[in-house]
């Protein structure tokens, strides 16, 4: 009897080790997917933001390595009888919005809390009714990435947690094309005193 106990004791830590290594499996393929999407997306010339040399030169975005350090499970707080309001954009107009929640996590042993948002047109899509904004800046524009910040796509989540995989982060197209896009400027809100090194990176070989 001993020996079953022990043997099952030794065997659990194999069992959680495993476990984690499945769950981390599924999310770099999840994290491949999205960017191999992405690169799928600036490919198509239906759906690309790129145009004339931009788009001929293009063959695929360059990322950050994957790291899951920058997959991080949140606390969610939902905003309570929120308020729409109007978000300035990149080409001196206004898109609508409302807060819908905050977002609290640590990273490298600091903590961080950022604002995420509700389109108020896409909400009246059906197939957007649960999408929810994510506009951020780091320490990383202006350098390896745009300047303006960087945009994460979200869905409302069921409780009180909320996961942000930077990672799967990216350029707005306005990063691209900025004659034809008129993207959100991130609020001073979510400006983030850390490095973002996940995600898409930027070639500052677009605005001319």
């Amino acid at each position: 009897m001993k020996k079953h106990i022990l043997f099952l004791l030794l065997l659990f830590p194999l069992l959680v080790f495993s476990q984690k290594n499945k769950q981390q499996s599924k999310e770099i393929q999840e994290i491949k997917k999205f960017q191999s999407d992405l690169n799928k997306e600036y490919l198509d010339p239906k759906e690309t933001p790129l145009r004339d040399d931009n788009f001929a030169k293009f063959k695929k975005h360059p990322f950050f390595p994957i790291d899951l350090k920058y997959r991080v499970t949140a606390k969610f707080r939902k905003t309570e009888n929120p308020q729409p309001f109007d978000l300035p954009t990149s080409s001196g107009k206004l898109k609508s919005y409302q807060e819908f929640g905050k977002a609290s996590f640590d990273l490298d042993g600091k903590s961080h809390s950022l604002t995420i948002y509700q389109s108020l047109d896409l909400m009246k899509k059906e197939e957007y009714k649960d999408y929810l904004f994510l506009p951020f800046r780091d320490k990383t524009n202006n350098r390896e990435t745009y300047g303006g910040g960087k945009y994460m796509d979200l869905k409302i989540p069921e409780g009180n947690t909320i996961v942000l995989d930077f990672n799967q982060s990216y350029q707005p197209f306005c990063a691209y094309n900025a004659y034809d896009y008129n993207c959100p400027i991130v609020p001073e809100e979510n400006k983030l005193a850390a490095e973002i090194r996940a995600g898409v990176m930027y070639e500052d070989i677009y605005h001319h």
